[in-house]
């Protein structure tokens, strides 16, 4: 049997929430006119049950049944981790 859940590519942007995680899914798309490549940035609401990815990490998500008022989709896997550093802003007057 053949999947029919839609798949996306994307990197978390935050990780604020419990068991919920922000990815923006980036698509380029051409113009049909001026053939110009637009990039289009979506953000998804993501389940991610263990609170295991993190800023920064490229994801793979699927869709799913309304887990609540914006998730519709579930963390299937993490492809890379993020390099994100910690800076605090008095280490960057210095």
């Amino acid at each position: 049997m053949e999947e029919k859940r839609k798949t996306r590519f994307g990197k978390v942007v935050s990780e604020k929430m419990d068991k919920t995680v922000v990815v923006a899914v980036d698509t380029p798309k051409r113009h049909p006119l001026y053939k110009k490549t637009i990039r289009r940035v979506v953000k998804y609401y993501v389940h991610d049950e263990k609170n295991q990815s993190k800023v920064g990490d490229t994801v793979r998500i699927v869709e799913t049944r309304p887990t609540s008022k914006l998730k519709r989709w579930r963390l299937a896997e993490i492809v890379t981790k993020g390099e994100v550093a910690d800076i605090k802003p008095q280490e960057i007057t210095n």
